[in-house]
């Protein structure tokens, strides 16, 4: 059966539509470019058993090679495996299936496990046999032979394509898949190539600040560094991952299955795998594998990110007082790119001067100290604006801030929780550095009610009052040391 009884959703072939484009259509050919990608040398298998791979699927003159890398790591035998893509040709609500229908390749055929399809479909809504959205999809489709030719027996497949940018619902896709695969043996693939079609160097910054999101296991970043990479406006950057959705449900589903660290086992771009067209429009591959090994990555801040930082932060106040328009790309290092809740501190002769930031991440780290710096010295409502002979005197404080945990009254520690109290609309947050000037509990929740939030002073008792804690990475400038006098050097030198 052809395409039309794969659309009409016939039991019947998936036939192969990129053969001869994105791979080769010769059998032969097509199995010795497989076996040769398959084929990474002296790599080492990483401990831990692998739970998902993370593969690109463009053509394979461009990442065929690293799709190869990937697979060459997992075992040589599953039940079924699980293909999560993207959606390039049809949207979709949330998992759109070929239930009943074969994908085809020039390697053969690959059967769908239907019972998994028919336990999805039942499991949630989300999950719908659509054949239409797998006819002229390539993402499954240039996974394929690389399983055909790893796996030394005949496998099941679930294929889905998705492209929702609903992310409550594709952590329960990810969800349900993770409860149906428990105690299988099961491969879950994740099908995505990732930035869209910057310059070589915007596209390394974007790619590194996903790759970062990805190790830490949490879809939720992953969403949200998408978004605010994308919202920087970088010329050319159109997607920072074409399989966004897939990513996300996934690593959800990954996550559930009992993957503890992702390990990155290459990172590149088109240009780098095959020098075409140039290097100012190039599409970024991330390829590795979602190990039950390890851990997620803390991403905590180097001490050379935090001197930039601050470097940032007082570059922010000069470049106002200059008349300067602030940065507008990306940061060479990915961290930097990363979303990020931020408090800046001005102090003046040990006296605040203004404290000013976002409770959640509203923008990338970089970003976020920026906003912070200038609205504490030009936006505090406490202060006056900072004149630029003030400057000198200025020493600059960056808070870096936990996300916020709903928390109990009884359970905020003094000295290493920072605190937001919210009730009626209103709402007031301290630091934790705020225990130096109130170390008593009573009296520091009390300011926070009455002088923060503008609620009565023992809000903090009421239980309809929201109480949320977090913690802070903290970093401030170090002490100038005024210039000694002449007179001054001379003595000391004797």
């Amino acid at each position: 059966m052809g395409l039309l009884g794969a659309a009409a959703g016939g039991a019947g072939a998936r036939e192969a539509v990129v053969a001869g484009q994105f791979y080769p259509a010769d059998r032969a050919e097509l199995a010795a470019f497989a076996d040769a990608a398959l084929s990474p040398g002296d790599s080492r298998k990483p401990a831990g058993e692998i739970v998902a791979v993370l593969a690109p699927h463009a053509g394979y003159v461009f990442s065929g090679k690293m799709a190869g890398l990937a697979y060459s790591f997992i075992d040589d035998s599953y039940d079924t495996v699980v293909i999560l893509a993207t959606g390039h040709t049809e949207e979709v609500k949330g998992a759109a299936l070929l239930a009943s229908d074969f994908y085809q390749t020039p390697l053969g055929k690959v059967l769908p496990d239907r019972e998994l399809a028919s336990a999805l479909m039942k499991a949630s809504p989300l999950f719908e046999d659509r054949p239409s959205a797998h006819v002229r999809e390539h993402a499954v489709e240039v996974q394929l032979p690389f399983l055909q030719r790893r796996l030394k027996k005949p496998f099941k497949l679930l294929a889905a394509v998705l492209n929702t940018k609903d992310l409550k619902s594709l952590k329960t896709i990810g969800a349900a898949l993770a409860a149906s695969l428990k105690g299988k043996k099961v491969l879950l693939v994740i099908s995505t190539d990732f930035s869209h079609y910057p310059g070589r160097a915007a596209a390394a910054a974007s790619d590194g600040a996903m790759r970062l999101a990805i190790e830490s296991l949490d879809p939720e970043l992953v969403w949200t560094a998408s978004r605010y990479l994308l919202d920087k406006k970088i010329p050319a950057l159109e997607t920072c991952a074409c399989g966004e959705a897939a990513l996300e449900a996934g690593m959800e589903a990954a996550r559930l299955l009992g993957a503890r660290s992702f390990l990155t086992l290459k990172i590149s771009d088109s240009y780098a795998e095959r020098p075409f067209p140039g290097p100012d429009r190039v599409v970024g591959y991330i390829s590795g594998l979602f190990l039950k090994s390890g851990k997620p990555s803390d991403l905590r801040l180097s001490k050379e990110e935090k001197e930039v930082l601050l470097k940032e932060a007082r570059l922010t106040l000069e470049n106002h007082f200059a008349d300067k328009e602030p940065p507008s790309g990306l940061e060479a290092d990915p961290r930097l790119n990363l979303p990020g809740a931020v408090f800046v501190t001005l102090t003046k002769g040990g006296k605040l001067r203004g404290c000013v930031g976002t409770i959640v991440p509203a923008m990338t780290l970089m970003d976020a100290v920026r906003y912070g710096a200038f609205s504490a010295a030009f936006r505090d409502g406490r202060f006056p604006s900072l004149d630029r002979e003030e400057l000198p005197e200025i020493k600059i404080e960056v808070s870096v801030l936990s996300p916020l945990a709903p928390v109990r009254a009884a359970d905020i520690k003094p000295r290493l929780h920072g605190v937001v109290a919210v009730k009626g609309g209103r709402s007031g947050l301290f630091l934790p550095q705020v225990w130096e000037q109130i170390p008593d509990k009573e009296n520091f929740m009390g300011e926070l009610c009455e002088q923060k939030a503008g609620l009565p002073r023992d809000c903090w008792k009421d239980p309809e009052t929201q109480l949320y804690s977090f913690t802070v990475d903290p970093f401030e400038e170090e002490e100038k040391t005024p210039p000694a006098s002449a007179a001054s050097a001379a003595a000391a030198a004797q």
